[in-house]
């Protein structure tokens, strides 16, 4: 009986060694690009928080005559106070990425509505996203 060696040859390892490269290589640069969609996705979750919260807080002043009172209505007429809606009056500060809203007046009427702009950054990156802002309490 003649004894045979088994196994892959040279030239089937470096083909499976290339293959190999060529995928890396093509999805590597989706991976590298992470942190700018996920600095997106943040910024757009909270310009809907705020586009919510400016709703209901429109509907509360709505409710109760457009007076400024705790708890139902507060007055806003500039997009930058819509941080004052949220739980805690100001934006979360437990992760990496800060939020900042450019101050865009609203008219006193209320029930009128801007564009607003939010920015999130994390680190170097920046990622806007806009919301619908609404006057209340004037």
């Amino acid at each position: 009986m003649k004894n045979r060696q088994t196994g892959f040859t040279m030239i089937e390892l470096i083909v499976v060694i290339v293959i190999l490269g060529i995928l890396a290589a093509t999805a590597l640069p989706k991976f590298v690009d992470l942190r700018s969609d996920a600095v997106a996705s943040a910024g757009d979750g909270m310009a809907g928080q705020l586009g919510s919260a400016m709703a209901i807080n429109y509907a509360g002043c709505q409710a109760n005559n457009n007076v400024a009172a705790a708890n139902k209505c507060v007055t806003i007429n500039n997009c930058s106070q819509a941080a004052t809606l949220l739980t805690g009056g100001a934006f979360p500060t437990n992760g990496t990425t800060t939020f900042s809203v450019a101050a865009s007046s609203l008219t006193t009427t209320n029930g009128s509505t801007a564009n607003c702009t939010l920015t999130a950054t994390n680190g170097t990156t920046t990622a806007n996203s806009t919301f619908t802002g609404v006057a209340a309490g004037n």
